[in-house]
């Protein structure tokens, strides 16, 4: 009867931890995307800002030999990210499609749009104080060459702008499904200990001290955040697996720094929510009296 007794109670407390683990590992998973999504969001807004086109003209006179060397020398510059030589050829091409031999035709095979420039500014350049910048500086140091540095002012602040009020709406989401996860986590943990209440208050009544009863169920609580963590993190990463070979169009990639804080985040997170829900849930039962646990 006694080893009946035992090993239901056994049971009873594995299918508690392992519940309390399921259900950590499934408000981690959703902090989780939460994080990664705003990274991502950071990702994505990155390569936005830094896909801006922008054109430099020049005169008439200029040679493709000068504009080439100017091209050269602008490469270094610490604004800008990608800066490439357009060809007349080019131009006519990418200007008018499959119509460049008609355009030819109409101006008696003589080429209308000039050799130019193109550059993408680096994010935080991508703006419109910073292009107007950037244009301020080309046109100074090129003064004599330069006609003209064109760029579309509107996809400049509609980016800035969309990105900027998506990351409003997606961080107040990101602080409303945290709040309902840390209350999941703590109620979890609260229903896991109280199954065990009767045991804390047997180990209190035959002496033993409140840090003697505290360290085994926080040791475990740590323990319990570990692997919550670990579990967390492989759904993480089969899903963004999954989510990157479905979009084509949106390369989502994390940097090295990015991943180490999606990391330590989710460990950090999992460890200290369930160390301190439990040292509370705990205390409650330390300090509650006997006829009061039935």
């Amino acid at each position: 009867m006694t080893d009946s007794i035992e090993k239901y109670t056994k049971r009873g407390i594995r299918s508690s931890y392992l519940s309390t683990i399921i259900g950590i590992s499934l408000v981690l998973f959703l902090t989780g995307i939460v994080l990664s999504g705003s990274m991502a969001l950071q990702s994505i807004q990155k390569q936005a800002k830094e896909s801006i086109q922008c054109d430099i003209f020049f005169n008439a006179d200029v040679k493709d030999s000068d504009i080439k060397q100017i091209e050269a020398q602008i490469k270094s510059w610490p604004e800008l990210k990608r800066v490439w030589f357009v060809s007349a050829e080019r131009a006519v091409e990418e200007f008018t499609g499959d119509g460049s031999e008609d355009i030819k035709v109409l101006f008696e095979e003589e080429n209308p749009l000039p050799p130019s420039l193109c550059f993408s500014p680096k994010e935080k350049h991508a703006t419109k104080t910073g292009l107007i910048t950037i244009k301020k500086k080309l046109l100074n140091s090129y003064k004599d060459v330069i006609d003209e540095v064109s760029y579309d002012a509107s996809s400049v602040e509609r980016v800035n702008l969309g990105f900027k009020q998506f990351v409003i709406l997606f961080i107040s989401i990101a602080l409303l499904l945290i709040v309902i996860a840390v209350a999941m986590i703590n109620n979890t943990i609260r229903m896991a200990l109280y199954s065990r209440r009767f045991t804390i208050k047997t180990m209190q009544l035959v002496g033993a001290t409140s840090a003697f009863v505290r360290k085994p169920f926080l040791v475990q609580a740590i323990r319990n955040g570990l692997i919550s963590a670990m579990i967390a993190l492989v759904l993480l990463v089969t899903v963004f697996y999954a989510l990157n070979n479905t979009l084509e169009t949106i390369d989502l990639t994390f940097s090295l720094i990015n991943l180490l804080i999606l990391i330590g985040g989710l460990i950090a997170t999992g460890v200290f929510i369930t160390f301190v829900s439990t040292w509370f849930a705990l205390n409650k039962y330390l300090r509650m009296k006997l006829d009061k646990l039935y």
